[in-house]
């Protein structure tokens, strides 16, 4: 799995945010703490879970531009050379 310098800084600026960020999810944390055994661990819990989620946005985004961009080549090449697209087209 390989990503691009684009989406390492945007994770890296991430972890950064929610570094910086750390009391005011220890607050929300803390709003739990009847349920929970651990408010730093709650806290980093929902940290983690924060950025795992907008790293997988930002890898599937990637990809889909990466498809994208692979899918428009290729109905390029397609006209250029003559032969038909899914609708038929040349």
């Amino acid at each position: 799995m390989t990503i691009t310098k684009y989406t390492k800084d945007f994770i890296d600026n991430l972890v950064d945010y929610y570094i910086s960020e750390a009391p005011s999810y220890r607050q929300i944390a803390e709003a739990y703490a009847p349920e929970i055994n651990s408010v730093p661990d709650a806290a980093f819990g929902i940290i983690t879970g924060c950025v795992y989620s907008a790293f997988l946005r930002a890898y599937e985004n990637e990809n889909k531009t990466v498809e994208a961009r692979r899918h428009s080549g290729i109905q390029q090449d397609s006209q250029r050379k003559g032969t038909p697209d899914k609708k038929g087209n040349t």
